[in-house]
């Protein structure tokens, strides 16, 4: 069993009791609960020893503020984070499970990262991976361990009948877990990611595939972004288990926070950042902007070989346009994402050297995490590049038709998961074709401006149809509603 140490505030009325009891026993316990890695908090220790807090972003951040009265459990990623569980230091609402790290390091990076984010985004080399061994077994083990932590935290918290909801594929066991310890709870899983078809599932060894389909279906609920990734977990139980029992499958489409994103867009760090890019793009040029980290299902050297195949193959370009690429490093302590950061720089270094000018840089390449600099991009941008291999939905494609100034046509992946909503005002491509990529990157730049405002208008309103708040409360509704 994993010790897990927990950062509350004084005064908490629901957290562990001196005397033993507990939330299942009758004693009063938290009604909303939301389990996930990452939480909205993480800690960093300064050199005088003080801890620093930095209050965390995105969609799940965004939407559980809809909901007042929860609790989120989460680990504790680094050692400011372990140091604050230590002090007792934290804030209302926020349980902060301070997990062995070694048991943490291979449960994240060993399993999550190296192996279920590989499976369901089709990254694997099959000649020579994965590979399968007593390593991956010990690893394994630790994956086991860091969700029973989650599930036993969850367990302790809960009151009667609480609603929990568990978040992606870090967490897959932690449902049928807490099944078993408090059969009384509403508990829903949701998944960020892709799934993996059945053929690809049982890469897998079987035992462990089982175990995972079964872990998320101790969940009363398990919700999806889109239809196909749910579709393709119910082929997995299908396929595996013979079915689904009684756990319920959903689709939840989260989408863009408009109002934040266009507040946010227009403040004075953003202009700041703006008027830093049109010097480095040059006067009068057309722009091609991407933003991602360099994770390897973001396709970014596919995308910059496609520019340099646009310039290549229609030098009418040159000298008009840049490619405007933010490319923010990503799981540097893994050696395969060490490698595509350096295959990203690489080639973009390689296409200033071939194409550019005295007058001209073909590609401007930011690799330090701006999001102000991220949102002046989105609003300069002309055409936005998103060519994921696979992705769960992509808030990128959504957030910059929102925050564009003039307009922008959308060069969009068939494999992203927001190509269900946005692929008919979107250019889409094979996100493999690197040669078709660069024809549609040509088609965007030539697309006719009144045609381009009249697209950019209709993917902004289906990228805030259904925003953060409202995406996590239709959970929460149809988890209570049975």
């Amino acid at each position: 069993m994993v010790s897990a140490r927990d950062s509350r505030p004084t005064g908490r009325s629901d957290g562990p009791r001196s005397d033993g009891a507990r939330p299942g026993d009758g004693s009063p316990g938290a009604r909303v609960l939301v389990a996930s890695n990452r939480g909205p908090v993480s800690y960093t220790r300064e050199d005088d020893g003080s801890l620093t807090a930095r209050r965390g972003g995105g969609g799940l951040v965004s939407g559980l503020s809809a909901v007042d009265d929860k609790l989120w459990v989460c680990a504790a990623l680094g050692d400011g984070d372990r140091e604050a569980v230590r002090r007792g230091v934290g804030e209302p609402g926020v349980r902060m499970l301070d997990i062995d790290a070694g048991t943490y390091a291979d449960a994240y990076n060993g399993i999550a990262n190296s192996v279920l984010w590989f499976v369901h985004h089709l990254l694997y080399q099959t000649p020579l991976e994965p590979v399968f061994d007593a390593e991956f077994r010990h690893r394994w083990a630790s994956f086991e361990r860091y969700n029973r932590a989650f599930a036993e935290a969850l367990a302790e918290e809960a009151g009667p009948g609480a609603a929990v909801l568990v978040q992606d594929y870090h967490l897959a066991l932690v449902p049928g877990m807490l099944r078993a310890l408090r059969p009384d709870l509403r508990i829903g899983h949701f998944s960020h990611t892709p799934w993996a078809p059945a053929d690809y599932f049982r890469l897998l060894p079987d035992d462990i595939a089982e175990q995972l389909l079964r872990g998320i279906l101790g969940a009363d609920r398990a919700a999806f972004l889109t239809r196909r990734w749910a579709d393709a977990f119910t082929g997995c139980c299908e396929r595996i288990l013979g079915g689904t029992g009684d756990t319920r499958i959903g689709v939840h489409g989260l989408g863009a926070d408009g109002d934040f994103l266009r507040r946010r867009a227009h403040e004075a760090d953003v202009d700041e950042r703006m008027a830093a890019l049109r010097e480095q793009i040059g006067p009068g040029r057309r722009t091609i902007v991407r933003v991602d980290r360099t994770e390897l299902s973001k396709n970014i050297v596919r995308g910059l070989l496609a520019f340099r195949e646009l310039l290549a193959e229609r030098p009418q370009w040159r000298e008009r346009l840049v490619h405007v690429a933010f490319a923010y490093p990503s799981r540097q302590d893994l050696a395969v994402y060490r490698d595509y950061t350096a295959e990203v720089r690489r080639v973009a270094d390689d296409i200033n050297t071939k194409f550019g000018t005295d007058t001209w840089t073909p590609v401007v390449l930011h690799v330090e995490d701006d999001f102000a600099r991220s949102l002046a991009a989105y609003r300069l941008a002309d055409v936005a590049l998103v060519n994921p291999i696979r992705d769960g939905m992509n808030l990128v494609a959504k957030e910059i038709p929102v925050v564009s100034d003039h307009g922008c046509a959308l060069v969009l992946s068939r494999e992203a998961g927001a190509y269900e909503e946005l692929g008919g005002d979107a250019v889409v491509v094979n996100p493999y074709d690197v040669s078709a990529t660069a024809a549609a990157l040509h088609e965007a730049l030539m697309m006719a401006e009144d045609e381009r405002a009249a697209r950019t208008e209709r993917l902004a309103a289906a990228a805030v149809a259904l925003p953060p708040q409202q995406w996590f409360l239709d959970q929460l509704d149809a988890l209570r509603r049975g």
